[in-house]
């Protein structure tokens, strides 16, 4: 006998279906033959599958099994087969009786089985749920761990399934599984950051760069000596940026559930990412990669923030890897099995000491560090990958009279709030096409950034005197459009231009 039984593959963030097709023919010696361009998970299948049937008290056919995961040219993998391949079988063996084949071809069956017939939590179930959506099927059969994570996706029902033999059950008529209506979580902001802009103590010039960096999502680097709260401002950044849109955080929680890292129980997440790698981060782990591609750093970031501290540290070839998806948003990983593209829209927040000793320039403290050393460690951070970053600050020492004060600092709901201001005249501009102004195309820029003529005279001047490339150029312009959204200009003022040039990095002078 033969029987189909729907199933899909996550490819990137793409998501295709696929057709587990069962064929029990009914002469030949018994054999389980799986083919379909199967890597070893699923070809290892067999032996899961073959148990989960036995233990689930169902009989497991003596004859010859092929199946086939069409289309044939499509490289499968994982073990999330397991349980269409489980259904497909015992469909085709008769154990399921015909008046529910039509009921089990309108439904998308994923999951991986224990031996003991048990379902496991399977990756990448938010990306099937919503294939499942798009294609208009009514069902989609997960394990119960995952059933949260596809009951975000409203329109559709979810089936959660603990174990193969309740399934088996619920076909028969001898079980009841409650099934979950697919429903749209909204999106609620929160104040809970475990770090505040309340907390930190001077660095009021610091602080107005971030408010600027979160309201047009712009790339920043502050480079202080050892204490002056770099990494403090780092990890407070992220209570400034508004909440994740619900389009945005759909996006997101599809990379995590993809990437395994979707917490169990979690059925979205709501808050940006905030991605901290180590400087002995390889390129693969960074941008993405492995035997089997797997997003990266740069793209579990996405619409968050990728802090590199102590960016010098960070292997050069490393760091010159990030130019491309800066520019870009997205990063493509080609291997010997195919290539990928996975989105990388992310703010990039880089922290590095002035020197190796990290005291240059410090009042307090003297540099023990030697010229050529100090030379040779900016030279770590290459022009290019500096161009690509917005705003440029020195952040000094604090002051122990600004240390011991008492004066109350603004907190980061009331910076958030001029922030969700900016990000709202940026929503209206784009109507779209985009989210902020530093995703702005040159097209884009001489759309949007209108400059006054006295300003536009300063920024002439700038370009000469501080040796701006066009990259530069247009960086400085995306970012006076920014500080004039946040004080509510529709034209780019002087003073617009003049605090964003400010910021440009000081390896240009």
């Amino acid at each position: 006998m033969f029987s189909k039984v729907l199933s899909g593959a996550n490819i990137g963030l793409d998501t295709v279906p696929v057709v587990c097709e069962v064929d029990i023919a009914s002469s030949g010696l018994p054999s389980f033959t799986i083919v379909g361009l199967a890597d070893r998970a699923v070809e290892e299948s067999r032996d899961r599958v073959r148990s989960a049937i036995r233990n689930c008290k169902a009989d497991f056919p003596s004859k010859k099994i092929t199946v086939n995961l069409a289309p044939a040219d499509l490289p499968k993998e994982g073990p999330a087969y397991d349980l269409p391949i489980a259904l497909g079988i015992l469909t085709a063996s008769g154990q399921i009786p015909l008046n529910q084949i039509d009921d089990i071809q309108n439904s998308l069956v994923i999951g991986e089985l224990s031996l003991d017939g048990t379902l496991r939590r399977t990756n990448g179930i938010l990306p099937l749920a919503i294939l499942a959506k798009n294609r208009k099927i009514k069902r989609i059969i997960v394990p119960k761990d995952n059933a949260v994570e596809a009951s975000i996706i409203g329109g559709l029902e979810v089936l959660p399934v603990n174990s193969l033999q309740d399934l088996i059950k619920f076909l028969l008529g001898q079980l009841d599984i409650e099934p979950i209506k697919g429903n749209i979580l909204n999106i609620n902001e929160t104040d809970e950051y475990e770090y505040d802009f309340s907390q930190i103590k001077g660095q009021e010039q610091a602080k107005r760069a971030l408010e600027i960096a979160a309201a047009g999502a712009h790339n920043i680097l502050l480079k202080g000596p050892p204490g002056a709260g770099k990494t403090m401002l780092a990890r407070a950044f992220p209570s400034i940026l508004p909440s994740l849109s619900l389009d945005e955080a759909i996006e997101v929680t599809k990379i995590y559930s993809i990437a395994g890292l979707l917490d169990s129980g979690k059925s979205l997440i709501s808050q940006r990412p905030f991605r901290t790698p180590h400087h002995t981060a390889s390129a693969a782990g960074l941008l993405g990669g492995g035997n089997t591609i797997r997003p990266g750093e740069i793209s579990l970031s996405h619409r968050g923030i990728l802090f590199l501290d102590e960016l010098p540290e960070f292997p050069r070839s490393v760091l010159e890897s990030l130019r491309q998806p800066l520019e870009d948003h997205k990063i493509t990983v080609s291997r010997s099995s195919g290539s990928l593209t996975f989105p990388a829209q992310f703010i990039l927040f880089a922290a590095q000491n002035p020197c190796p000793c990290g005291f240059l320039g410090d009042k307090r403290r003297n540099c023990s560090c030697m010229p050529g050393q100090i030379a040779k460690y900016k030279r770590r951070i290459s022009g290019p990958l500096l161009d690509r970053i917005d705003i440029y600050l020195e952040v000094p020492t604090v002051e122990v009279d600004e240390l011991s004060s008492h004066l109350t600092m603004e907190s980061s709901k009331d910076i958030r709030a001029r922030v969700k201001l900016a990000r709202d005249i940026q929503q209206e501009r784009f109507k779209g096409r985009i989210l902020t102004n530093s995703e702005m195309t040159n097209a884009g820029i001489r759309e949007f950034c209108s400059v006054t003529e006295e300003g536009l005279e300063l920024l002439k001047m700038a370009v000469s005197s501080l040796n701006l490339s066009a990259r530069g150029y247009h960086r400085v312009l995306k970012l006076g459009r920014t500080i004039a959204d946040l004080s509510a200009s529709e034209s780019i003022l002087t003073e617009h231009i003049a605090e964003a040039l400010q910021y440009r990095s000081r390896e240009d002078l």
